[in-house]
């Protein structure tokens, strides 16, 4: 008697578990999103971090949380992003912050900004540095929820069709480039021009630009501008960590029930690193193609960096006294990045140094 008492109560309360568990997944709503990206789908690395992001709040909720990604163009032009999720048209959008250097120069620090921060200095002092409150508090007031979501790591400094010697040889040179390193070039003499990705290769072939940055050897080999140009410069000075931003209209964040806003925290985060690690598998193979390939694989003489540097300097000195939002951003940056450098170059600087001269 006992042991039939026993198995009933335990049956009854295996059947309730049953039960419970579904309901309590129905109690979530189902939702439907739309993702406007900046980028094409051929750039599977930047464009990539998006579906690795819908893909893992899918996961993450039954399927019951969908997000359609879709290219830049598909829906809304790529530098129109911020637009269609300030207004509504999207929920979401990935992008880069400084596309829209034009409306706010402080926008440009949630990517990158000249001689800023590398990929690890960003996610330190977006998470734990005090830049992600500003940012927020900078992109909540068109209405957008940010998340970093993927970053290209310290770039190249692009595609030449001649050689760079000096920094005179910046003069009059048309270049493909994105954000607040046009500002900077511009003082150089050159004449900055910012394109989509998918419209860059054509402007170099037909010599509507003189050089092109993009991203690194992986998407540049992809988009071929080998092909059309055979000096390739290094380092892009003024992306040491290109961060991209999930954006969310920030009606439709509130709106979300806490387990959801959970679950798109942690999957932009996961992305955020996937899409790093994907660009450091693929780099070094990438590159030893494209040098096998004939590219001229050069580093900017000291001079350059040093006219850009100071250029630099002075940009940011001239925007801060326009822009308050700009210059306490951009404080609170460059603290924090001195302090990494310094923390840096005691440790992971000097063994990364090291190790590459063992290889060499």
């Amino acid at each position: 008697m006992e042991r039939r008492s026993f198995l009933k109560k335990t049956g009854a309360g295996i059947a309730a578990g049953a039960v419970a568990a579904p309901a309590i997944a129905q109690s979530q709503p189902t939702l439907s999103w739309r993702l406007a990206s900046s980028f094409p789908k051929s750039l599977d690395t930047i464009y990539g971090a998006a579906e690795v992001f819908a893909s893992r709040v899918a996961a993450a909720t039954g399927g019951k949380f969908q997000i359609r990604c879709f290219a830049g163009g598909e829906i809304v032009p790529a530098f129109s992003v911020m637009d269609a999720v300030k207004d509504g048209t999207v929920e979401a959008g990935h992008t880069c912050s400084y596309y829209y250097f034009g409306k706010n120069p402080a926008y440009a620090f949630d990517t990158a900004v000249p001689f800023g921060l590398n990929y690890r200095e960003f996610n330190a002092w977006f998470t734990h540095g005090g830049g992600g409150e500003l940012i927020r508090d900078l992109l909540g007031a068109q209405n957008i929820m940010p998340f970093p979501c993927g970053n290209t790591g310290a770039q190249m400094g692009g595609w030449y069709r001649k050689e760079i010697k000096s920094a005179a040889d910046l003069k009059d040179l048309k270049v493909r480039v994105g954000g607040f390193a046009g500002k900077v070039l511009a003082k150089l003499g050159a004449v900055p021009q910012q394109i989509p990705g998918g419209d860059v290769y054509p402007s170099l072939e037909k010599g509507t630009i003189d050089a092109a940055e993009w991203i690194g050897p992986y998407d540049d080999e992809k988009l071929g501008f080998q092909k059309v140009a055979q000096y390739y410069y290094y380092p892009g000075w003024w992306e040491g960590g290109a961060n991209l931003t999930l954006y969310i209209g920030l009606d439709k964040w509130k709106a979300l029930p806490e387990e959801y806003k959970a679950i798109v925290s942690a999957a932009a985060a996961e992305a955020n690193v996937d899409c790093m690690a994907k660009y450091d598998a693929k780099n070094p193979d990438a590159l030893k193609r494209l040098v096998a390939g004939g590219a001229k694989l050069r580093p900017f003489p000291k001079d350059v960096m040093d006219a850009c540097y100071k250029a630099a300097l002075e940009v940011y000195e001239e925007t801060g006294k326009d822009n308050a939002e700009f210059k306490k951003i951009y404080d609170s940056m460059v603290k924090f990045r001195d302090d990494q450098n310094l923390w840096q170059s005691v440790a992971e600087a000097n063994y990364s140094r090291y190790m590459q001269t063992r290889k060499r």
